[in-house]
């Protein structure tokens, strides 16, 4: 495999992983975000959608890596 080849596959791992992630986040979202009566918690949308983006990405990654090395 060239090493562009090897490049852009690690993109699309990074972008299949980012949509896990957000995939992942999206679940039950409406009852995360309104469990509160009083007002709606604002932590769902700027501490855990970012965690769970960036989560996804770095767990495909370290799969393409392992998958890598294991295939030499």
């Amino acid at each position: 495999m060239g090493q562009r080849m090897q490049a852009a596959a690690g993109c699309l791992t990074a972008a299949v992983g980012a949509g896990a992630g957000l995939a992942v986040w999206a679940v039950d979202f409406r009852h995360r975000f309104s469990r509160f009566e009083q007002a709606p918690d604002w932590s769902v949308l700027y501490a855990e959608l970012p965690l769970a983006v960036l989560g996804g990405i770095a767990l495909s990654l370290c799969v393409w890596a392992l998958a890598r090395r294991i295939g030499r």
